[in-house]
């Protein structure tokens, strides 16, 4: 696609204003209302009061730059294995092939998932995670893992709203087959300070909905995540979602929307560097590996007829990983 159509397709305005869910609201009807508008609406929401101090959240911060700031050997030696877990260079990941005609993603990475003593072929997803030698990150696993732990409770508790949001019993995706052994996976992420340009397919992280039932997300104060709310738009518009201090960034991806029969909408959402360095921790949280994602019982009816078929959770992820990944191959169904 040349310069001129992108930029035919795409403009940006001024910061998207998103509702705001506080997990310490003894007022549940009222945050199942604003939680039903944001999902409705742009399928971002920020979450306050979730549980995870400060303090923590600037240390979990603080081990992911030391991990970054190492030299690049030491970081290679940690590359992400097949169970996708480790290091991701930079321009690893391609989100957005239309429109990154000349690289890939302007990030590098690190994957920390469920920890598992050995690999199982039934659970690809599963297995021991690469962690840095503690000789030269002294305690960084230890913050990970915790933060690993920490971060699942909040899912769980916004996984409840959203299910009261759908008509359904409060602890619907408590169940252990959906959320028993759930494919958690913690992602560190650090954009270098190069400048994003649109117009000539060059982005922080291309433009793309993430795959499973929510993504938490955490940032330093640096700008850069943009959504579109209309992702059919001509052109698309582009609205800033601005950095909030201690609160984590919610927002769905593909696979609830296609549980709650596209009621509920994923989101386009991009990176844009602007010069400076950003960091950023994202934590995806999916159900178990042979939870079965079929229509939700309150999402159908005979007018409106589940959009798509039965799939088994672990199928979707691994179709979508090998869409993303410059080493597609290495991705296989067992």
């Amino acid at each position: 696609m040349g310069n001129q159509t992108l930029e035919a397709h795409q403009t940006t305005k001024s910061s998207s204003v998103i509702n705001c869910i506080d997990l310490s609201n003894p007022n549940v009807n009222q945050s199942v209302n604003l939680l039903k508008q944001a999902c409705l609406d742009s399928g971002f929401f920020y979450v306050v009061n979730h549980g995870i101090s400060q303090e923590f959240m600037d240390e979990v911060f603080a081990q992911s730059k030391k991990f970054f700031s190492l030299p690049q050997k030491d970081k290679i030696k940690l590359l992400r294995n097949k169970n996708h877990r480790g290091y991701t260079p930079i321009l690893d990941e391609l989100l957005d092939p239309e429109n990154q005609v000349h690289a890939g993603d302007y990030k590098e990475g690190y994957y920390i998932g469920v920890e598992a003593a050995e690999d199982d072929p039934q659970k690809p997803f599963y297995g021991p995670n690469q962690w840095p030698s503690s000789d030269i990150l002294p305690g960084w696993r230890e913050t990970m893992e915790k933060y690993h732990r920490e971060a699942l409770e909040v899912g769980k508790a916004v996984g409840r709203i959203i299910a009261l949001a759908l008509d359904l019993d409060a602890n619907f995706f408590d169940k252990p087959e959906m959320l028993g052994e759930p494919i958690a996976t913690l992602r560190l992420l650090h954009y270098e300070g190069q400048i994003s340009n649109p117009t000539k397919g060059l982005y922080g992280a291309g433009a793309h909905t993430d795959y499973g039932l929510i993504t938490l997300l955490t940032t330093d104060d640096v700008p850069g995540l943009q959504i579109c709310k209309d992702r059919n738009a001509k052109p698309q518009v582009w609205e800033d979602v601005a950095p909030l201090k201690g609160a984590f960034i919610v927002n769905l991806g593909d696979m609830l929307e296609r549980w709650s029969n596209c009621i509920f909408k994923s989101t386009l959402h991009r990176v844009l560097g602007n010069g400076q360095d950003r960091h950023s921790i994202a934590y995806f949280l999916e159900p178990s590996h042979d939870c079965l994602v079929e229509c939700l019982p309150t999402c159908k009816s005979e007018s409106n007829p589940p959009k798509f078929p039965p799939i088994l959770c672990r199928d979707y992820l691994l179709q979508r990983y090998k869409d993303t990944h410059a080493d597609l191959n290495i991705y296989k169904k067992q």
